[in-house]
């Protein structure tokens, strides 16, 4: 999942794509390798483009005793690219409370195990993090082979600013949770990187939207394949596209500018949206909404809703 469960080996089209086969980066080594110092080892994977491993993994990989990924029809494509034949081990979210301690085990015996993810950096919206918690927690040693990461790539390429951000993983399915979400998130004095299913985005971008206001944003979609894209615009502006265009194809990261200079929301500018809202929704609903729309705390926009849903019934 660290890579929304993206690449499957293939190259992108502009890019040089003798890395994936025949070069010297994909060559096995004509020496027998060396023992790997056993622990875990957590190892990035290409999001797209197979050639974009590093020479460490591929030598980390070649060398570990097992290779624990989330599904082994994917690694092994990608393993098979690079002329490496190590073992697999399944780890993914359904199997992980039972495979950790038997992982856990065999580390302590000394093997080294390679932990990679589909695509991307392990622990990055995947089940990787509890094994290394629980691997600190029993002195095994941890360490990280870094590369490519889709929330990295995609926040590089928006064009938005950099010097701080918070990745904050897959939005809520449901409207009004995505919407609440987007409330939490709007005081944040930075920029925003989400995942997101194509299927879910043009909802998404009018939640985004109606929440944050005109920002600056960016929809990435199949970082470093051949169909690469960024759009750029307003949330406003994309949520209009997306409403037109429909579901885009391939793997999407939204990335938000961080808030501006907005006016924070007055009594009236409250009273106003919640008069609105009282008229379609209940009391809780109402507020809950305003609260995320404003950015005000909601246990005071509850007792203003209630207070004006009194003295409508009063009259």
């Amino acid at each position: 999942m660290a890579g929304q469960g993206m690449a499957e080996g293939e190259p992108t089209g502009g890019a040089d794509q003798s890395g994936a086969q025949g070069s010297p980066l994909a060559a096995p080594s004509k020496l027998a390798p060396s023992k790997l110092k056993g622990g875990l080892h957590v190892v990035a994977t290409p999001i797209g483009n197979a050639a974009d491993i590093t020479l460490r993994a591929l030598d980390a990989l070649k060398r570990a005793d097992a290779i624990a990924c989330e599904d082994t029809r994917v690694t092994a494509k990608l393993m098979g690219i690079h002329g490496i034949h190590t073992p697999f081990v399944s780890y993914h979210e359904h199997n992980a409370a039972k495979m950790r301690p038997i992982l856990i085990e065999r580390m302590k015996k000394g093997e080294a195990i390679a932990l990679v993810t589909d695509a991307g950096t392990p622990l990055v919206s995947d089940p990787g993090y509890k094994l290394v918690r629980e691997c600190v927690a029993e002195g095994v040693a941890v360490t990280t082979l870094p590369g490519a990461s889709a929330p990295l790539v995609a926040l590089v390429l928006s064009g938005l600013p950099t010097d701080r951000f918070l990745f904050a993983g897959f939005l809520p399915n449901k409207s009004s949770a995505r919407r609440a979400t987007a409330g939490e998130l709007k005081g944040v004095p930075a920029t925003l990187v989400f995942f997101e299913s194509p299927q879910r985005l043009p909802d998404s971008l009018v939640d985004l939207a109606d929440i944050l206001g005109p920002r600056e944003a960016a929809v990435a979609r199949e970082l470093t394949k051949f169909y690469e894209e960024v759009r750029r615009g307003t949330l406003p502006e994309l949520a209009a596209h997306y409403a037109e265009a429909g579901p885009p194809r391939g793997e999407v990261v939204v990335v938000i500018g961080p808030p501006g200079a907005e006016a924070t929301p007055g009594e009236a500018d409250v009273d106003t949206l919640l008069r609105e809202a009282l008229t379609r929704l209940s009391v809780r609903d109402a507020a809950a909404d305003v609260a995320a729309r404003t950015g005000q705390h909601k246990r005071t926009v509850y007792a203003r809703a209630l207070e004006m849903s009194r003295e409508e019934r009063g009259k």
